[in-house]
Order: structure tokens, then C-alpha cells, then sequence
């Protein structure tokens, strides 16, 4: 058996699958979230805007499908811990190359299963998002808690998660047109493959990057990706993206919307316990069009922080109000909340690539390029 232990000492019990260290190793406790997609786990467990969680699955029967390396939005994971209620090895699936329990075995992701999701979500829900231990032995994780002193909240920016989750050095994906920087937090592959459609030349650069380092490659436009963790615990990214916005183009997705907030003087708080799911609708404020959208993040932007930053709020979720989209009133911005690329979720929203394209090509009409 194998068990997640809670602070206040409620536990769940399962059976352990996946990669789980041998021998006396430290515990560390993560944030636990529940996701409400009914398929896309493999896209769920590549995506990096999970770096440093666990992950509770709410649809019962996972891994029905297998594994097919193609699919993966990232060519690694971060994820901590994967929870399960029904684990399958996918057999007989055309397109598999493999199992979740494989993949979570060759990449280090501890997994249980087995577990009653639906009661975990409930308590989630009830409490809010809360940090977890997996662990081997129950009475292991009530110690953990016991002991446990808190963390001092200064941390290294090598140690925040979205540094562990960017690319090491920047690298060109070719194309027939403009060229595009994409600062990547986190990417998921299908923002790339959304961009290349539109036929972008795309320049990707780590988290870290100055905006000399890629204004020198004079891009016709700049991508803020999604990604994981507290936006506020990122104050050089938000200087980065505060130089830029008002020089080119830009399209903030997730991570990247919450940054192109603060760099205006805005502000955002934590959720309850976030939005994550292929289910959630959002309403266009003008033209009264409402959309199901792909989430995943856990913080959101405080919408009168807004007031005088020159950003209108142009897209509302229709669950609890929060703020779901943005475009400034002056410079040619445009920023989501939500994932418009979808993987796993719907694809509905793709147009807004659409619309960041249209505002490359004018601005290059003005700057006099072709």
C-alpha cells in the first residue's frame, strides 16, 4: 500500500505504480490538484504548467489509451505525483507505443492508484488547494507533518519551477514567415504547432532571457507562454515583459497573461483551489459569446488592479468571474487565461492565434516590413 498524507492527518490510501525512491529518501511536500478533463491525461501529465504538484485525476479509468510519444506536450515532466482511481495498461490501443505506468517509471513520476478520487476532490474543494506527501508507510507522513517547520518563502530564481521547466538556450523552429520570439515558462507543444500553421518562423527563448537578447534578433512579435507557479515570485520576468510590450506585438497565454498584468502595475491572488479542466466557460464581454476552454493555472489577475494600466478586460469566466482575457487600449496586446491551443481540451478558441497574427501583419504594414 501506499498512502498521501495531508497536514491535518487525513489520508488516502492506494496502491503505489510508477517511480518511487528506494531507501531512506527526504520527504517533501506538494501542492495538490485535481484536474476535471475527461481524457488528455498524457497531455495533462507533459504539461509543465504542472511542475511541482501532484496531480488527482477525477475521470475513474485512466491509461485506456496507452502511451504515444507524439502526443506528449513536452519532451519532459515535472509533475511530483499522479493520482488515480483505475489504472489501465491500455492494451489493444492502435496508436500506443507504450503505458501511463511506463512513462511514469522511465520519468520519475510517483503514481497511486487505486485511490477514492471522488472523495479526494470533495476535500480539495471543501479545504482548497493543500500540500501533500506521498509515502510508503502512513505513519511516515503523519511524522513528516509533525516535524515539519514550514519554508522561507525567499527562494533562488534557479529553484523556482519555471526554471526548471524553460529550455536551456534559445533555438530556431524555421518557417516561411515573420519571425516570432516565444519566451517559454513552460510551453506546451501545441502553441508551436498552432504557430507554425499560421506560417511563423519562431525563435524560442529561456524563461530568463533579457529583452536585449531578443529584441537583437528584431522578432515581429513576442509569445508569453504558460507555465507553472506564483506569477509574483517571477520579478525579472515581469521587468522582461515590462520593457517589451509596448515595443511589438504580444499574445500572453496562462503564466503569460498573469505577467503581462503585473508588468502594467496590476495584481493577482491565489484560487481556492484553481481552474483545471477541458470544461470551463468564459463569455466575451463585447460580443456576448461564450466558449468552452481548456484551464490550467491556479493563480488568476485581480481585475481592479487593472484600473489606469491601460489593459480592458475582455473575457470573464462564467463560473466565479475571474478575469479570462485582456487587451490594452493603446499597444497591440492581447492576453488568455485560458490555453486557446487546447491539448488536452477543446480547440474552440484557436481564432485567437488568428487575431495575433492580424495584429503582426498591421504592425509590420506600420513598421514598413514585409
Amino acid at each position: 500500500m501506499a498512502y498521501l498524507v495531508f497536514k491535518d492527518g487525513t489520508t488516502f490510501e492506494g496502491e503505489a505504480f510508477g517511480a518511487w525512491p528506494t531507501g531512506e529518501t527526504s520527504l517533501t511536500e506538494q501542492e495538490v490538484v485535481f484536474n476535471t478533463s475527461m481524457s488528455g491525461y498524457q497531455e495533462m501529465v507533459t504539461d509543465l504548467s504542472y511542475a511541482g504538484q501532484i496531480l488527482v485525476l477525477t475521470q475513474p479509468q485512466i491509461g485506456n489509451y496507452g502511451w504515444h510519444h507524439e502526443e506528449n506536450e513536452a519532451d519532459k515532466t515535472r509533475l511530483q505525483g499522479l493520482i488515480v482511481r483505475e489504472l489501465s495498461q491500455g492494451d489493444g490501443s492502435l496508436h500506443s507505443e507504450g503505458s501511463l505506468e511506463d512513462y511514469c517509471l522511465q520519468y520519475g513520476v510517483q503514481g497511486l492508484k487505486g485511490v477514492d478520487t471522488r472523495a479526494l476532490t470533495r476535500y480539495l474543494r471543501q479545504f482548497g488547494t493543500l500540500p501533500g506527501v506521498l509515502v510508503k508507510a502512513q505513519e511516515i507522513g503523519l511524522e513528516f507533518w509533525e516535524n515539519f517547520q514550514g519554508h522561507d518563502k525567499t527562494e533562488e530564481k534557479s529553484e523556482h519551477w519555471v526554471y526548471r521547466s524553460t529550455v536551456k538556450e534559445a533555438y530556431e523552429i524555421p518557417g516561411p514567415g515573420p519571425l516570432i520570439a516565444l519566451l517559454d515558462f513552460g510551453a506546451k507543444r501545441n502553441i508551436v504547432r498552432n504557430l507554425q500553421e499560421r506560417g511563423f518562423r519562431i525563435m524560442v527563448f529561456p524563461a530568463g532571457s533579457s529583452s536585449e537578447e531578443i529584441l537583437r534578433h528584431r522578432p515581429s512579435g513576442i509569445v508569453l507562454s504558460n507555465g507553472p507557479g506564483d506569477p509574483e515570485e517571477l520579478p525579472e520576468c515581469v521587468a522582461t515583459v515590462r520593457s517589451l510590450y509596448d515595443k511589438l506585438p504580444v499574445l500572453g497565454i496562462c503564466l503569460g497573461h498573469q505577467l503581462l498584468a503585473l508588468a502594467a502595475g496590476g495584481e493577482t491572488y491565489k484560487l481556492p483551489y484553481g481552474h483545471r479542466g477541458g470544461n470551463h466557460p468564459v463569455i466575451d464581454i463585447r460580443s456576448g459569446k461564450a466558449t468552452m476552454t481548456a484551464q490550467n493555472h491556479g493563480y488568476a489577475v485581480l481585475e481592479a488592479s487593472l484600473a489606469g494600466s491601460g489593459f480592458e478586460v475582455t473575457l470573464r469566466n462564467l463560473n466565479d468571474g475571474t478575469v479570462e482575457g485582456m487587451e490594452h487600449l493603446t499597444h497591440p496586446i492581447l492576453s488568455v487565461q485560458f490555453h486557446p491551443e487546447g491539448a488536452p481540451g477543446p480547440e474552440e478558441n484557436a481564432e485567437i492565434f488568428d487575431r495575433f497574427k492580424e495584429m503582426v501583419e498591421r504592425s509590420s504594414i506600420r513598421k514598413g516590413r514585409r
